[in-house]
């Protein structure tokens, strides 16, 4: 019984060993003739990178008060145009009791200073109206001329000679010069002494001003509304980072102060990416870029690549080049600031030329090209080309073959 048993068991197996065999066999068989062919053909070639960035605009300044305070009233909000000069926030100042004492203090001050000059400018109008200043060049210049007058009785009646004589004039003409020197600078002393008290009273209004702002919030006598934030270019409000009731610092030499407001122009936008250091080098300042932006899937925009990185950056075990594109917007299109964008990077392009799929290449051990050419039915050659540019699909085909030769086409891993 167990003959029996073993000898079926052995049967089956036999005649299935002969089944596999014989399947397999007729499909190697029936692969030979299961081949596709192709022809070269023309057509554009675009070979390009993308670089992953963001929109943003050429400039974007910063809102910062010159007075520290607090958030009185904001005048704006992000979104809204504005125009140079136009009030952004008032702020409120709340100066500590010694600041305030030592405002006053300052205006007292400047008070007796400016009380002072006015007294040594009074004195010196009246030292220069009675000329008590050039006395003394006016007594000497009446001796001299006395003096040459009696010279010159002597001169014509012959008691001196004409050499002592003119002794005598040269000394009345120095005593005359030193006169009108004397007479302008009394005059220039009077000038002086009303430049001080200019200035003293300039120092006297700039301490009642302060005082003002400190206890109003307005520097009434200048007419100026210090304590109002203002734009200073004209553009769009991206961001008021601080609300009423916010302390602001004002902007010095010790620090960078509170921001109150971004503006930025949003007609003068740009693109910010970076690009693999394997494709930097081929990149050169003025390339045309075409630009995807995520939030708006429909639409490209254009762009001029002005500015790539001489240095490079490793990120997460890579290169990258900083690159920089000036980017012409559309009328009929917002765009905002911080937008994610990618740029097809144009660089090179073929039109018309004879190109196969990349796949259908087959390298040898040196690197060379070849592509299966039909000669035959069921009968190939390798043929050597050289390629040319390659977007990643089609590649560029220089010489080897044209647009007549069959090419057979490779099968991936897919069409097995």
């Amino acid at each position: 019984m167990n003959k029996i048993l073993i000898g079926a068991i052995l049967t089956i197996l036999l005649f299935g060993s002969f089944w596999m065999f014989s399947y397999f066999w007729g499909q190697g068989a029936g692969n030979g003739d299961n081949y596709e062919l192709a022809n070269a053909t023309k057509m554009d070639i675009i070979q390009k990178t993308v670089a992953s960035g963001s929109v943003k605009p050429r400039n974007e300044i910063l809102i910062k008060p010159q007075i520290s305070g607090v958030i009185d009233e904001l005048f704006v909000s992000a979104g809204q145009l504005v125009k140079k000069g136009d009030a952004i926030a008032r702020i409120k100042l709340v100066p500590s009791p010694t600041t305030l004492n030592q405002a006053k203090s300052n205006v007292d001050l400047a008070e007796l200073r400016y009380q002072d000059a006015q007294r040594e400018l009074e004195r010196q109008r009246r030292v220069f109206k009675d000329g008590v200043d050039i006395e003394q060049s006016r007594a000497n210049f009446d001796n001299a001329q006395k003096q040459e007058k009696r010279q010159r009785q002597l001169l014509d009646e012959g008691v001196i000679s004409a050499q002592e004589y003119e002794g005598f004039k040269l000394e009345l003409e120095l005593a005359k010069n030193a006169l009108d020197n004397a007479k302008i600078n009394s005059q220039n002393n009077v000038k002086s002494f009303e430049m001080n008290v200019d200035i003293r009273r300039q120092e006297l209004d700039a301490a009642i001003a302060n005082l003002q702002l400190m206890q109003e919030g307005i520097a009434g006598k200048s007419g100026q509304v210090s304590n109002i934030v203002k734009a200073t270019v004209d553009g769009m409000i991206l961001d008021v980072p601080v609300e009423v009731g916010s302390s602001v610092i004002e902007r010095n030499n010790f620090n960078e102060g509170t921001t109150i407001a971004e503006i930025a122009d949003m007609q003068q936008l740009i693109f910010e990416g970076k690009v693999d250091e394997s494709d930097v080098g081929k990149l050169k300042e003025g390339m045309p870029l075409k630009l995807s932006i995520g939030a708006l899937d429909t639409e490209q925009f254009e762009a001029i690549l002005e500015y790539i990185a001489p240095k490079g950056v490793l990120e997460n075990g890579a290169v990258k080049f900083e690159i920089r594109a000036s980017l012409k917007p559309k009328e009929d299109v917002f765009l905002r600031a911080g937008y994610s964008a990618n740029a097809d990077i144009i660089l090179a392009k073929r039109e018309k030329v004879l190109a196969i799929q990349e796949r259908e290449l087959i390298f040898d051990e040196k690197g060379n090209s070849f592509v299966e050419v039909e000669k035959a039915k069921g009968r190939f050659e390798k043929i050597a080309v050289k390629t040319g540019i390659s977007d990643g699909i089609n590649i560029e085909i220089l010489s080897g073959i044209g647009e007549k030769e069959k090419i057979k086409l490779q099968k991936t891993a897919k069409d097995l």
